[in-house]
């Protein structure tokens, strides 16, 4: 609602224009209820013209026709229709935008020569149509300037936010490379020394028995000493080779990646069903990684929406989906990509389903399903 309140604004400040205009006007007529009615209507659609712009612009458009028709205020019955031309325009309905901006012309057009006098000069009525043309060229012009100007900066933040997720994605490839490096190092050189002190150590324990002699407790705590140094080694060596916790990402990071969407400019919505449970750790990336791809896709082809992630825990099965209320429709078909694919890839390759589909009226959900019947 407060992303509205400029324009409620701006309508009341123009229906305030319009009564004051048409009440000291020379030639314009007595306002009326009905006129006022009108105004109000272009108030209200004005209200809205960033949610509905074309339903907003039929109705500015008719209603000031009407008042200009009725009343006559002159030119400033065309300053709301500029406007919601305008926004049109920049929400990417141009051709919304042309034919209001043509049917108010001819209708302003038309009443100004059914009621001029027969001594007034025609000139003075093709100068303020040219005028208007001239405004009303401007405000289709810069809504679809804007509208460009808006689709780079969003160009620029995607690239940035693909940017920053390779350096993230580059930085921990070669953390893991780094500590493979220095477990193979290890391997190669500190587990082969080790391992000769432990066998040197367990002959020569051997062969004192052998004699029937009782070996030294330096030989025993060499023994034993390498035995738990091959035992430490190992288990340092296995923490090399397996990711960190840290390094590792699942559906309990979903929100680090929900707000560096919303920094970059997507409203997202996080909801969690059921308790949350440990899951196997090829499911929990799958899970992780299918909200990013479709949050990313939201970023990049959705427009001005508003995305919903949805993971839900049940006994058997772990749902993830991603819904947006953006610019998708069965009417123009999504062509699937890479992205997609590589989803769909991960997920029936775990058991489970993928969907990705648009709404009937519009938006998109992406939704996936895991089994759970393993243990977690």
């Amino acid at each position: 609602m407060r992303r509205d309140l400029p324009y409620a604004l701006s309508g009341l400040t123009l229906g305030a224009l319009l009564l004051g205009n048409a009440a000291i006007a020379p030639d314009a007529a007595q306002v009326g209820a009905v006129d006022v009615a009108l105004v109000l209507a272009m108030v209200v659609a004005a209200a809205v013209c960033r949610r509905y712009p074309v339903l907003a612009l039929s109705v500015v458009t008719a209603a000031m026709l009407a008042l200009h028709v009725r009343v006559h205020p002159g030119v400033s019955a065309a300053f709301p229709v500029l406007g919601a031309v305008y926004v049109a325009a920049w929400r990417g309905h141009r051709s919304a935008a042309a034919v209001a901006s043509l049917v108010f012309l001819g209708g302003f057009l038309a009443r100004d020569v059914s009621v001029a006098p027969a001594d007034q000069p025609g000139q003075l009525i093709v100068e303020r149509t040219a005028l208007l043309l001239g405004w009303f060229l401007a405000a289709n012009v810069a809504g679809l300037v804007a509208r460009q100007h808006r689709a780079y900066l969003e160009q620029v933040e995607q690239r940035a936010l693909e940017a920053e997720r390779t350096r993230e994605e580059m930085a921990l490839r070669r953390a893991g490379e780094e500590r493979l490096r220095i477990a193979r190092d290890l391997h190669d050189s500190l587990t082969h020394s080790i391992s000769v002190i432990k066998v040197q150590a367990g002959i020569a324990v051997h062969l004192a028995r052998k004699h029937g002699e009782e070996p030294s407790a330096t030989l025993l705590a060499i023994q034993e000493a390498s035995s738990a140094a091959m035992r430490e080694l190992r288990t340092t060596l296995d923490v090399l080779r397996s990711p960190a916790d840290e390094d590792r990402v699942g559906l309990a990071r979903v929100d680090e990646l929900a707000e560096r969407t919303r920094a970059a400019g997507v409203p997202v919505h996080l909801t969690v069903s059921g308790p949350p449970r440990d899951l196997r750790a090829e499911v929990d990336e799958a899970g992780y990684r299918v909200v990013q791809e479709a949050l990313t896709n939201v970023a990049r082809h959705a427009g001005l929406a508003t995305a919903h992630i949805h993971v839900e825990y049940a006994p058997a099965q772990l749902t993830v989906s991603v819904t947006d209320d953006g610019q998708a429709s069965p009417a123009r078909p999504m062509t699937p990509g890479v992205g997609l694919r590589g989803m769909r890839e991960r997920v029936t390759g775990l058991g489970g389903t993928l969907r990705a589909a648009a709404h009937a009226d519009h938006g998109f959900t992406v939704r996936a399903t895991f089994p759970l019947d393993d243990p977690a």
